[in-house]
């Protein structure tokens, strides 16, 4: 259900979650109890479980817990020397 934001007279601003065929104008402010206008409020749109959200999560998180190195051995694959196809067929070391 959507979430909608109200303001009272006072400056209160609240939430509340109402269905869209039944959302009211006006809210009772819970701290005031006067009637409060329901106001334009920026939709609440999540990137969560996205590989952007992924990326931003792991970019902070090292940067305050960096991964602890065990080797420094190469990681990955070896870089290739040669375009030449026969030297694949060569023995490796």
């Amino acid at each position: 259900m959507p979430l909608y934001e109200f303001r009272c007279h006072d400056g209160t601003v609240f939430e509340a979650t109402f269905t869209m065929a039944e959302v009211p104008d006006q809210q009772a402010c819970p701290g005031c109890g006067q009637p409060a206008r329901r106001r334009i409020s920026p939709p609440r749109l999540s990137i969560a479980g996205t590989a952007a959200y992924s990326l931003t999560d792991a970019t902070k998180s090292s940067a305050h817990a960096p991964p602890v190195v065990s080797s420094t051995g190469p990681v990955g694959r070896a870089q290739r020397y040669t375009q030449n196809p026969l030297h694949q067929k060569l023995p490796r070391p």
